[in-house]
Formats: structure tokens, C-alpha cells, sequence
């Protein structure tokens, strides 16, 4: 799989709207870390212990730092003998989300109809029938997002509906009105 490097999630190309200086200056973008506390919130939690699965159901909003991620529904996959699922000391492994997914981090956004997190590998995909990207008014639309987000390496990969083509929006200088330059 060919990746699109980048400081962040829409660096691929955010940046090119930023001067060189600046672009290196963003680190803003879809960032996770596996080492760090998740906290999870939803109308509805069942737990299969034995499978080391958690299924939260209704108004899904988990959040890390300063990403959040919303959904209808979503799967957290425990790793096996790492703890308990009830009690929340089971390590995670990867998360599967649904139903107007929706990710927030920094100045970014992006919505998908579905999405996983592999905490390990931190790859995160987004998927759907349109995939949207948005930081400011800069929009970019395709139906698969896949983010490294330990490096913030991405690629977005077009609809066939669209022809094969992923579809961009851009307005100068609206990275220089947030950084004040």
C-alpha cells in the first residue's frame, strides 16, 4: 500500500496551503497512542467476557487527549489474558465503529460510515459511501482513509461512484489565518 507522508492527518494536503516553516510547525492531525487512557461513554454496555469483547450501543463517545470519536456503535476487542473487560483492565486490542462515525483532533475532522482502530499497529481506517476530511473550509472526499497515526502517514483512496478520483477543495490561505501569518 502506497502512504502519503505528512506531519498529521490532512497534512497530505493541508500543507501544501502552509509555507514550508509552517507545515513543519503543524503537528496537528489524527494522533493516537496505544499508551495512553481512553475514555469511553455510551447509552448502552454489554460484555462478553468470554470473548473478550465489548460491545457500547447508543451515542458512542470515546476520547484521547484532544481526539474524540463518536459513533452509533462500537466493538472494543480485548487482548486475550490481559485482564478483565468488566472492570476495564483488559488491555485493547482494536475497536470497530459504526453509524455516522465521526473523529475530531485538533483543528480536524473527518466522518465515515464505518471505521477500526488496530491499537497495536495504531492504523486506523475509515470507510463508506464518502469518506470526508475537513480542517477549516479545505475539504477532501473519498471512501477509504487509512492513517498511521503514530507517524500520521495517510492515503484516501477514491469512490468508484466518483470515477476513481478523490475530490479536493482548497482555500488559500486558510492555514496562515490560523497561524497568524
Amino acid at each position: 500500500m502506497k502512504f502519503l507522508a505528512g506531519p498529521a492527518l490532512a497534512a497530505l494536503t493541508f500543507a501544501l496551503l502552509a509555507s514550508p516553516a509552517m507545515a513543519q510547525d503543524r503537528a496537528t492531525g489524527l494522533k493516537l497512542d496505544s499508551n495512553k487512557p481512553i475514555q469511553i461513554e455510551s447509552n448502552n454496555l454489554e460484555v462478553r467476557e468470554a470473548e473478550n469483547v465489548a460491545i457500547f450501543t447508543g451515542n458512542v463517545a470515546v476520547q484521547q487527549d484532544k481526539t474524540v470519536l463518536k459513533a452509533g456503535r462500537m466493538k472494543v476487542y480485548y487482548k486475550k489474558d490481559s485482564g478483565s473487560a468488566t472492570t476495564g483492565s483488559a488491555d485493547i486490542d482494536r475497536l470497530e465503529v459504526d453509524g455516522k462515525v465521526y473523529v475530531r483532533s485538533e483543528e480536524q475532522e473527518a466522518t465515515a460510515d464505518k471505521g477500526t482502530y488496530d491499537m497495536t499497529s495504531q492504523l486506523l481506517v475509515l470507510s463508506g459511501d464518502k469518506v470526508v476530511l475537513t480542517e477549516g473550509s479545505n475539504i477532501i472526499v473519498g471512501c477509504r482513509l487509512t492513517v498511521k497515526t503514530d507517524t500520521g502517514l495517510a492515503q484516501l483512496e477514491p469512490c468508484k461512484s466518483t470515477g476513481g478520483r478523490v475530490k479536493m477543495l482548497l482555500t488559500p490561505g486558510e492555514a496562515r489565518k490560523k497561524t497568524g501569518n
